[in-house]
């Protein structure tokens, strides 16, 4: 399971279009699907069923505690870097710098959500980003480095995160399924910033 921000249709479309006439350029790139973009905020390897309702009673209380932000997705980047890159993403940015604290926080939050819960995050330091394609063995991007320093998307407001489950093997050409369980909205009810 993880916990995300799932851009909105026309933030998804934007960059598909963006993306579609250069992914034929990129061999032995496996590129995501814009179903399946998001941005992650929590990984958890496992949750046991009897974790769940805490799981998403800790989530709802974490988001309550951020407010909504404007963010668009904005150039790129590679891991572990773009000399011997094993992924691809989009990056994402805020519209200013009270977007990019709640951004973090929203992160920190989710993960702590997780971990109370009995299900731990795991994972390093948050970047916020979305994965576009992994590559089977590390490679050289330099030139998809310059190709998505163009690109930047439209500006959308994030209102609510979501806990998805992801079934592997499961989806098309055996790419992972994911279900939402649950949404969760930023911000209190009746909160004047959304």
């Amino acid at each position: 399971m993880f916990v995300a921000v799932v851009p909105p249709e026309q933030a998804l479309e934007d960059l598909a279009e963006f993306l579609a006439p250069r992914q034929e350029a990129g061999p032995g790139f496996r590129w995501t699907v814009p179903e399946q973009w998001h941005l992650t905020l929590a990984f958890m390897a496992q949750v046991a069923d009897r974790h769940l309702d805490d799981l998403q009673n800790r989530l709802t209380r974490a988001a309550g505690r951020r407010a909504p932000f404007d963010t668009t997705l904005a150039g790129g980047g590679a891991f572990p870097n773009p000399a011997r890159a094993k992924v691809l993403f989009a990056g994402v940015e805020t519209a200013d710098p009270g977007g990019a604290v709640e951004l973090e926080r929203l992160a920190t939050g989710a993960r702590a959500a997780a971990t109370k819960a009995g299900a731990d995050a795991e994972g390093g330091r948050f970047h916020p980003h979305v994965t576009l394609a992994r590559l089977g063995r590390p490679v050289e991007v330099n030139r998809w480095m310059r190709v998505l320093e163009t690109y930047r998307g439209p500006v959308w407001r994030v209102r609510e995160i979501a806990l998805i489950a992801s079934h592997l093997g499961e989806g098309p050409r055996r790419r992972p399924r994911y279900e939402l369980v649950e949404t969760f909205a930023l911000g209190r009810p009746g909160d004047e910033r959304r």
